[in-house]
């Protein structure tokens, strides 16, 4: 192994109760990083607790790097997480998994960490019986993104998306 930990090979996991501290921490940071939206940390925390807790609601995944330091300890380094949901498509009589929360750790960004963590749900999307597809939706202005995704294979599905937020 390596003596960088952030060059270290990736390892994707579920995540458990553990992580919830992180993944709420990267959820505020991601949607001020793309959305300039500054979130309630309470509100954030609960809803990742409730996905941990309840899969059917949503599954995360998180990207470890797991290095041996001087040839002795060994140290590990979540770098990035990716959150599941599913939407069930009545035209396919299948389920789309929608990829959400993406987020890579900044030392970790540009090192393969999103791909990773892509390729692992790929594999198991196309795994399980009844899953047609996965989807995401991006920023308009996030280029970057673009980009990552269509390297992977991703195309845009030509659909822009519309709310209606209720207040809670």
């Amino acid at each position: 192994m390596s003596d960088h930990p952030a060059q270290a090979p990736l390892r994707i996991r579920a995540a458990n109760a553990h992580d919830r501290d992180l993944l709420a921490q990267w959820a505020l940071a991601m949607a001020l990083e793309t959305e300039h939206k500054q979130l309630d940390p309470a509100t954030v925390l609960a809803g990742v607790e409730a996905a941990i807790d309840d899969p059917a609601k949503a599954r995360y995944f998180v990207a470890v790097r797991e290095a041996t330091v001087a040839g002795r300890e060994t140290i590990s380094s979540a770098a990035g997480t990716l959150m599941l949901t599913r939407e069930w498509s009545d035209w396919r009589n299948g389920d789309w998994w929608w990829i959400q929360s993406v987020y890579v750790a900044p030392v970790h960004r540009r090192q393969g960490v999103f791909a990773a963590l892509y390729r692992h749900v790929e594999s198991l999307a196309r795994a399980t019986p009844g899953v047609v597809g996965l989807r995401l939706y991006v920023e308009r202005d996030n280029a970057q993104a673009h980009r990552t995704y269509q390297s992977l294979g991703m195309v845009d599905a030509g659909y822009a998306i519309y709310e209606a937020e209720f207040p809670t």
